[in-house]
């Protein structure tokens, strides 16, 4: 009696075990989520994945102007640094962005982009990326100078989201495809 119902346990569990077996096999061959072929992340790999060989190296350029949030008087530039490696899982993607002054025509025709960066001595914030799609999703690193100088970690917020957006389809893709 003892092993007809040993049996019947083992029996029911093995059965049960093959019916999850199909559902537990799809569930470790989840796709990764469809990304549009219109994010501005997409489109940076895959440019940089047909015309680079998947990678970038100190790309140097230079992005908006704004108003110095201290002194709503003096203008600022931004200046980015762009990493790409496609072997990397961890911060595929880096966009290292310092500020400078605003500087003169004279001035931006004698320095190259690199110098102007190299002016800026101190970052100001840093993204990281792994995979296309919207800036903040799980994997994705935001970096922002502290009162110190140097970078922690912040918070991904709407605005860190639409700056990132900016320098993505502002500058650095149209300074690729030229």
């Amino acid at each position: 009696m003892k092993k007809s119902r040993g049996l019947v346990v083992f029996s029911m569990s093995a059965v049960m075990l093959a019916l999850m077996a199909p559902s537990l096999a799809s569930a470790r061959r989840k796709k990764p989520a469809t990304v549009s072929p219109d994010d501005p992340t997409y489109q940076l790999y895959q440019l940089l994945d047909k015309t680079r060989g998947g990678k970038l190296n100190d790309f140097y350029l230079l992005a908006d102007i704004y108003s110095d949030p201290q002194d709503p008087g003096r203008q600022l530039r931004h200046v980015l640094c762009v990493n790409y490696n496609k072997s990397s899982f961890f911060g595929r993607l880096q966009i290292d962005v310092r500020s400078v002054g605003k500087m003169t025509p004279a001035q931006l025709k004698t320095y190259t982009p690199k110098q102007i960066y190299d002016f800026g001595m101190q970052d100001q914030a840093k993204f990281e990326k792994i995979n296309p799609g919207p800036f903040g999703e799980s994997g994705d690193l935001f970096l922002r100078a502290t009162s110190t100088g140097s970078l922690a970690p912040a918070s991904v917020t709407d605005e860190v989201s639409a700056q990132y957006d900016s320098f993505l389809t502002q500058y650095i893709l149209p300074a690729l495809k030229k």
